[in-house]
């Protein structure tokens, strides 16, 4: 029968997913290169004081890698984040840190405009480039250049989310863990890894022999523009072995719901074709199709059984938390993902921090280099 061969092919694509992330927090951390280890700047914007922003910024400075140097960088001299950096750096003299005010329009995107500075000024013939609400493990640098190959562009990491409090919170955390890191980190498992903007680990003299950090505006987002970049260069996206934290904290449903359809529009504007298929990653097409062939009560109980099982065994060996609310929100979250998957096509564009971004013809955001 056509549906239950269709049911029987995504829920095996599902369990496949998992069990290879599974396989993958199961081996031993990768060991660094031999030789002496590279010198690698680590840059990371800022705009505005989140919550847990003081705690995420104080582990930009506990890197135990012996040759690096910390930039942060702000836009506005008004940022209410300049006091806390400032304190940071004070009390941390020890680290080679500093701090870059400024913004310069290269492209649309206001985050790669605040990188800029920091990017022309960074001595590493490693580049990293980490959003500040990332939590910093010591090793991080460590773990970044490791996951670095002979044939490797660009290293990435996709967030985890720890720390939610209440539902909508645990549902941002499902969106983040269980679907959107197991899809990451299965797709690096099979050799077609792709780049997530939270962490950019490049080599320095290849992007600016590609064309300068101002290459990364041509797409919505700068992980999607680097991931096309990288491959066009005949070269891999490679991803930390593990994953790494964010706090979420409180979320509301506004909040999860806005989120999420920007990134839906970022998905679909730079990789249209895949994201026409977004539909099947999620239990409602196999669910129905279930229902059709089997419409027994029990029918979507142990379906959701067969479903949500591998997120849970996932979870729990990647020391994720799925408690009963986070089954719950795993299941708002599959709800969800088909609604705004229906959504992203009311509109092109969004708001990001008070700045509109929309792609123009072609899927590109118009660069306007400044002159030295």
């Amino acid at each position: 029968m056509i549906a239950a061969l269709i049911v029987l092919t995504l829920l095996g694509l599902h369990w496949i997913s998992a069990l290879l992330v599974i396989r993958r927090f199961d081996r031993p951390a990768a060991d660094l290169p031999a030789g002496p280890l590279p010198r690698i700047s680590l840059i990371r914007p800022v705009c505005g004081l989140d919550t847990h922003d003081p705690e995420t910024f104080a582990t930009s400075f506990d890197q135990i890698y012996p040759d690096w140097e910390l930039v942060f960088c702000v836009a506005r001299a008004d940022d209410p984040a300049i006091p806390v950096l400032r304190r940071l750096i004070a009390a941390h003299p020890q680290v080679e840190a500093r701090l870059m005010i400024g913004d310069h329009p290269i492209t649309r995107n206001p985050k790669l405009n605040n990188l800029w500075q920091g990017w022309n000024a960074a001595e590493g013939e490693f580049v990293v480039l980490s959003d500040c609400n990332v939590l910093l493990p010591p090793d991080y640098l460590h773990q970044v250049l490791a996951a670095w190959q002979a044939d490797t562009g660009l290293v990435s990491a996709p967030p985890v989310g720890v720390r939610a409090k209440g539902l909508w919170g645990a549902v941002e955390a499902a969106f983040l863990n269980g679907n959107q890191a197991r899809l990451q980190l299965a797709a690096d498992e099979l050799g077609f890894g792709f780049a997530q903007g939270k962490t950019l680990m490049w080599r320095k003299a290849d992007l600016d022999d590609a064309g300068g950090l101002a290459l990364l505006g041509q797409d919505l987002a700068e992980d999607v523009a680097a991931t096309k970049v990288v491959r066009g260069m005949g070269l891999q996206v490679r991803l930390t072995q593990d994953p790494f934290a964010q706090p979420i904290g409180q979320r509301r449903l506004g909040q999860v719901w806005g989120r999420q359809l920007r990134w839906s529009r970022v998905r679909r504007a730079g990789f249209p074709a895949l994201f026409l298929l977004e539909p099947l990653n999620g239990p409602l097409i196999p669910l129905v199709l279930t229902l059709g062939f089997a419409p027994s009560a029990l029918a979507p109980l142990l379906f959701a059984f067969a479903w949500y099982l591998p997120e849970g065994l996932l979870a729990r060996q990647a020391g994720w938390r799925f408690a009963p609310i986070d089954l719950l929100a795993a299941m708002l979250r599959d709800v969800m993902m088909p609604v705004l998957w229906l959504f992203t096509f009311a509109g092109r564009g969004f708001d990001w921090r008070g700045t509109p971004m929309a792609p123009t013809q072609g899927g590109a955001i118009p660069m306007q280099v400044p002159a030295e």
